[in-house]
Formats: C-alpha cells, sequence, structure tokens
C-alpha cells in the first residue's frame, strides 16, 4: 500500500499535476465570477418581465371586465398555544375569499392557483 502510494506521488511529480490543478482552479473561479452576477441579474430581469406582463393582462381584464377576480370558499382555524404546551384550535365558520386570476399577486389578492391549493388557513396565536 504504500510503495504504490509512493509511485503516485512521484508520478505527480513526474507530470507536474498540481500545477495543472491550480491553472484549472482559477479558471473555474474565474468563470463562476464572471458568469454568476449575469445569471443572478438574467433572473432579477425575467422575473421583473413576468410580473410586467403579468400586471398588464390583470389590467386588461380589469378594465375590459372580463372576470380577474374569483372567489374560494376558506376553512380558516386559530391554533392557541397554552402554558401546558397543548394547542388549541378554534375553527371558524367557512369563508368565501376573493382572489385574482393572475401568475403574481394583484390589488392586495393572493392569485386563485395558490388559493385554490390552500383552502385551510392557520393562525398561531
Amino acid at each position: 500500500m504504500r510503495s504504490r502510494w509512493i509511485r503516485l506521488q512521484n508520478s505527480a511529480r513526474k507530470y507536474n499535476f498540481h500545477s495543472v490543478s491550480t491553472v484549472l482552479r482559477e479558471r473555474v473561479k474565474h468563470l463562476v465570477k464572471r458568469s454568476l452576477p449575469i445569471a443572478i441579474s438574467s433572473a432579477l430581469f425575467l422575473t421583473a418581465l413576468a410580473y410586467a406582463i403579468d400586471s398588464i393582462v390583470f389590467r386588461y381584464r380589469l378594465s375590459t371586465n372580463r372576470q380577474p377576480y374569483g372567489q374560494f370558499t376558506v376553512n380558516s382555524y386559530d391554533a392557541v398555544q397554552q402554558k401546558n404546551g397543548k394547542t388549541e384550535f378554534l375553527f371558524n365558520p367557512p369563508e368565501a375569499q376573493t382572489c385574482v386570476h393572475a401568475l403574481f399577486p394583484h390589488d392586495a389578492f393572493v392569485p386563485c392557483w395558490y388559493l385554490q391549493r390552500h383552502t385551510e388557513q392557520r393562525t398561531n396565536i
């Protein structure tokens, strides 16, 4: 086992693997330093563009009265933490909650695709 390790060390010295790996490491660092800010700024730009397009479509649907809003029945309950470590649940009657037919929230309403998947809402007290 030890002789095998010595042979590996000698071959590394012979071919100078250390300097090759250092050069590759520096190239990768340079590539990451250049591409990471570009990737982050591209993601931010695409998100802002998607929000702007979604907002324009929502405003168009609102102005032409083409069902910009929807409603879902939501079951809400309060979770009250007691001193003994137990939790008491207080259930409220189901109520209709307004949502928007859009990808992002608009006019202080959540999107309908989100509300449809989260019909139970818990409030921790």
